[in-house]
């Protein structure tokens, strides 16, 4: 019997992962190709086609079938064109990259949509929420990036240009964030605010100080680690229980590698949004770490072609 894989291609401003996976979210493959600085439209596409291209040899070296490729890709995306906002990978601005891709493969199904919504995808189909019709997805990072899955589909707004939690605003007239507003979550609550406000109480600069080092100190006792980790924990959850209010989902999930930290940081989120949510609209919600770790954009992006073929049946 001939197995049915997906490719699931994750593209970064660093590296395009990609991996090939068959309907249970098993992988048979994974691997990286590096993005150089300033990257053309043309140089990132040709990195897809030839991740893609890697994933159907080994597939057939397999005695497989490659029958889809999912495409996670930063900034607005909508019904498979960029329409733009990836801020490190200049030019995408309402490029048809899922017809592009097709066309240039020969794949019939290929889909492409925003990559936090892949990760939280994936999180649904292979995850930490697998059976969830209803999900909250935030990955904490240098910027912060999220996904709803609402009634079992990936909600986005119209034409997909909402969703972006990270950019609810927690504190009026707050700090300057990357989207150039102001009071940002995730001018407060991205390991990058985090760091950031850990080297200015230490005296020193950011290239001193990793989240590493923050937790380290943090499970250490130090008072100031302490108090900067909780000044992160205070407004993550404050944008978590404002999400819980208007969304109620079954999960909240945690993803990117401070939430990998230990069991305490997930607890300490749980502990301060149970207070501040309103009780009938948490009533049924558990916020959890992330389980796909890296790969999760992948599986992700791979589960979507699987989702659109079951969706056809």
């Amino acid at each position: 019997m001939i197995t049915d894989y997906a490719a699931g291609i994750d593209v970064g401003g660093t590296f395009v992962k990609y991996a090939f996976a068959d309907p249970e979210g098993n992988i048979g493959f994974s691997s990286k190709l590096p993005v150089k600085e300033h990257a053309s439209v043309q140089e990132v596409i040709s990195l897809i086609r030839q991740a893609i291209d890697d994933c159907r040899k080994q597939v057939g070296e397999r005695g497989g079938r490659l029958v889809g490729a999912g495409i996670g890709f930063p900034g607005i995306v909508s019904d498979g064109i960029v329409v733009g906002g990836a801020d490190n990978l200049t030019g995408f601005d309402n490029i048809p990259l899922a017809e592009i891709i097709s066309r240039q493969t020969g794949i019939k199904t290929v889909v492409a949509d925003n990559d936090a919504n892949m990760m939280g995808w994936g999180e649904v189909m292979y995850g930490c929420a697998e059976h969830i019709s209803d999900a909250v997805f935030l990955t904490i990072g240098t910027g912060i990036g999220g996904a709803m899955i609402v009634n079992g589909e990936i909600y986005g707004g119209y034409g997909n240009r909402g969703a972006e939690l990270g950019h609810i605003i927690v504190e009026k007239g707050g700090l300057a964030c990357s989207c150039g507003g102001t009071g940002c979550l995730e001018a407060y609550a991205s390991t990058r605010a985090l760091i950031t406000r850990y080297a200015r109480v230490k005296g020193k600069d950011n290239t001193g100080i990793s989240g590493e080092i923050l937790v380290r100190d943090y499970l250490d006792g130090d008072p100031e680690a302490i108090a900067v980790m909780n000044w992160h924990f205070d407004y993550l959850a404050a944008g978590i229980a404002g999400l819980v209010n208007i969304f109620s989902p079954q999960r909240v999930i945690i993803g990117g590698g401070i939430a990998q930290a230990g069991d305490f940081y997930i607890e300490a989120l749980r502990a301060r949004t149970s207070v501040l949510a309103m009780r009938d609209a948490i009533a049924n919600t558990l916020i959890v770490a992330a389980k796909l770790g890296n790969l999760a954009g992948c599986l992700g992006s791979a589960g979507r072609v699987f989702s659109l073929k079951s969706d056809s049946i």
